[in-house]
């Protein structure tokens, strides 16, 4: 997989920042009826416990973790990158078992992200020498597929949940374990290196071009929308009920 250096600048990939800022969107109106149904009490029957929920929430987590993995060939530093998401996930702990308004979150997708960038960072010398991403990005959907329903039941086992074996105690308001979600995340990598590969002097201008700057802006801002705006849809909810 290619490396940014000095004779091969980093080209900016706007429409990747687009998705991620259309899918900012799609989360705040995701948790906004959340926590109406489930937090406040409101009537939301075509929301809570559908399907469409399910398929809703996926299709956010799901582009959120391609796109993460895609970044580990556009990122200057990817141990730093996951330490960031690392205490990003330890405060969303610390801040939702204070708060207690739901489930504290435990291994959500900022440990996802953090734990996978992590081991991404180590691997990228091996990616680099993949003479296959192409097929190495439909292994890792195959088995993303093939592992979805582990961390849906429960197991005799303590300490495992970080993996994707939750015990009998174990309970979190978002669980994105490494299995199946990392296999995820690999596959944005390997896409990232399948693009690399195709386009060794040039990034195609679909990927180049901005098409629709308010969400590129947005999608460059992801961090810092996902940390506050929770705590802001909970004032407005407060307002809103008060």
């Amino acid at each position: 997989m290619a490396q940014p250096t000095s004779e091969q600048p980093r080209v900016r990939l706007s429409a990747l920042d687009t998705l991620r800022g259309f899918t900012i969107l799609s989360m705040i109106a995701f948790h906004a009826c959340y926590d109406a149904a489930y937090i406040y009490g409101f009537s939301l029957p075509w929301f809570a416990g559908t399907p469409l929920q399910a398929i809703w929430r996926s299709s956010i987590s799901w582009t959120f973790l391609f796109l993460a993995g895609w970044m580990v060939s556009q990122s200057r530093n990817n141990v730093k990158r996951a330490a960031k998401y690392g205490a990003l996930a330890l405060a969303i702990w610390i801040a939702t078992s204070v708060a207690a308004v739901d489930t504290p979150i435990s291994f959500g997708i900022m440990y996802c992200m953090a734990a996978s960038t992590a081991l991404a960072a180590i691997a990228v010398p091996a990616v680099r020498r993949c003479e296959h991403p192409l097929l190495m990005m439909a292994v890792s959907l195959s088995l993303f597929m093939l592992t979805s329903p582990l961390p849906c039941s429960v197991y005799p086992l303590e300490g495992m949940a970080w993996l994707g074996f939750p015990g009998l105690t174990f309970s979190s308001g978002d669980y994105y374990p490494l299995i199946p979600y990392g296999f995820m995340y690999a596959a944005g990598v390997f896409a990232s290196c399948t693009h690399t590969r195709s386009n060794q002097s040039e990034s195609p201008e679909w990927l180049r071009k901005d098409w629709f700057p308010p969400l590129t802006v947005l999608g460059r801002h992801a961090l810092a929308c996902y940390v506050v705006h929770q705590p802001v849809l909970l004032i407005a909810f407060e307002f809103i009920v008060g």
